[in-house]
């Protein structure tokens, strides 16, 4: 684990009292930890939160070849980010991406976690062939990445019927504006290597998964209310519960329910510090 974690650089912010429970918040495809600084003073009224850029993402540093880039070796190094920040169990939370990376993390490191939220995330695609296609759909998308003006590229990107609800949203242009700090042939590698085609399939590790976890999608977002309405099938510890007025992006769309969603799953059956 300490030689997987010598290539990375991880760029994290750690805020709040370390006196109070600790949230490790994990960002999207595009992010960064700068996607939760509008929310962190009132998540600082009951934990301690720590937020980091994802490799390929923000001012996060990978000096290692692209497998340091998969899932399963960003996984390896949070953890040892944790260890390094003493930080034996936390709060986990992921959307979209990071919510792949959460679950991924909660699955396969299920004692350093105590709760786990999951906003509009997926446990990856079930099958090989479903895999292959989405690999090159990814690998395409990442050319792109490398070879178009990179606003250009956010425009289409952002022109999916999934992002309707969150184009309409008054804080679109300052996402835009966060989206452009990040340096696209950097997101081209995570794109490629951590890319809902390249990550392993855990809907099979799911009816073992004990940590309790609550699912969150939006009300607008049909796509992801159907894939967690599976995961609820398969996984008894886990429950969904749709946020109003949002899509796909809930913490952007509709921020105060989602900031009160959270603390009150989390802080269920815990008394305030």
């Amino acid at each position: 684990m300490t030689e997987i974690f010598r290539y990375y650089q991880f760029n994290y912010y750690l805020t709040g009292n370390t006196n109070k429970p600790v949230i490790l918040l994990l960002h999207g495809f595009m992010g960064s930890s700068n996607d939760f600084f509008d929310f962190i003073p009132q998540l600082c009224e009951y934990f301690c939160c720590l937020t980091v850029d994802l490799p390929g993402h923000g001012k996060t540093i990978v000096t290692g070849s692209d497998e340091y880039y998969d899932m399963e070796n960003t996984a390896i190094g949070l953890i040892h980010l944790l260890d390094e920040l003493k930080i034996d169990q936390c709060y986990l939370f992921g959307y979209s991406m990071g919510g792949r990376l959460a679950l991924y993390m909660a699955i396969y490191f299920p004692t350093r976690f105590e709760k786990l939220i999951l906003e509009s995330a997926s446990p990856g695609l079930k099958t090989e062939v479903e895999r292959s296609l989405r690999r090159q759909s990814d690998l395409k998308l990442a050319n792109k990445l490398k070879n178009s003006n990179f606003q250009e590229f956010l425009s289409n990107w952002y022109s999916q019927a999934l992002f309707k609800s969150l184009r309409q949203n008054h804080n679109f242009e300052k996402i835009i504006e966060r989206r452009l700090e990040n340096n696209p042939l950097e997101l081209a590698r995570s794109l490629r290597n951590m890319g809902t085609g390249n990550q392993p399939s855990l809907w099979e590790k799911l009816s073992n998964h004990q940590i309790p976890t609550l699912l969150m999608a939006g009300e607008s977002d049909d796509k992801f209310q159907g894939i967690n309405l599976k995961i609820v099938e398969l996984c008894q510890v886990a429950h969904l519960k749709i946020i109003p007025e949002s899509g796909h992006n809930i913490h952007w769309e509709n921020p105060q329910k989602w900031i009160g969603t959270l603390i009150n799953f989390l802080l269920e059956g815990r008394k305030k510090k």
